[in-house]
């Protein structure tokens, strides 16, 4: 729901400091690399219960992972680099709910693992009808400048990382923010089946 407002907020200053690694010779996937490394570092942190530490590891994450999107657009835009981009994004955010669960295990193990296998859900219906849609040369409407085409829902990547902000705000209450993001994970995957199903059938009939 809030991509597309965040994505027109953010793509100037974006824009403005993919400047400074296009000029010294960094590429889009090396910026990527980076940023996924540097998110690892948020897994001992909250692990150990430092969870301001691990909020900013998740907040320099994030910042690499548009930096290395603009990058990418002002080098060009390819499949490695967005099979790269998105393979890292879905292992970090796998691993934000698995870090807090090895903080109190008692307390947030089955509410991390719902939340686990609620991204399973929405990453799933999100890659699976991103290569059909690529296969049958379907327009992405909203995201033209992504590698992929990206099929909305209601809790998109904006949603996510404002969940994962909460978890570090608010530990003590992760099994309660968990269970309740995952549920709207799953209204996500229901919708994102749906209406993706509806669209490759009526693509198919149209052929």
């Amino acid at each position: 729901m809030l991509d597309r407002y965040a994505i027109p907020i953010i793509r100037w200053p974006l824009k403005q400091a993919a400047k400074l690694p296009d000029k010294i010779g960094c590429s889009a996937n090396q910026v990527t690399v980076v940023g996924f490394l540097i998110g690892l570092l948020a897994l001992p942190a909250i692990a150990m219960e430092h969870y301001w530490l691990g909020l900013l590891f998740i907040a320099l994450n994030r910042i690499f992972d548009g930096l290395d999107g603009a990058l990418a657009r002002r080098q060009g835009i390819t499949d490695a680099g967005g099979f790269l981009d998105i393979t890292l994004d879905f292992l970090f955010y796998a691993m934000v709910p698995f870090a807090f669960a090895l903080a109190n295990p008692e307390q947030n193990a089955v509410a991390a693992t719902f939340l686990v296998f609620s991204f399973m859900g929405t990453g799933s219906s999100f890659l699976a009808f991103a290569v059909m849609a690529s296969k049958r040369n379907i327009e992405n409407p909203v995201y033209k400048s992504k590698s992929l085409y990206y099929i909305g829902g209601l809790t998109e990547g904006t949603e996510t990382i404002g969940c994962f902000v909460l978890f570090c705000l608010f530990p003590g209450y992760f099994a309660e923010i968990a269970w309740t993001f995952g549920a709207l994970c799953w209204v996500t995957t229901a919708t994102r089946v749906w209406a993706g199903y509806q669209t490759l059938k009526v693509e198919n009939s149209d052929k």
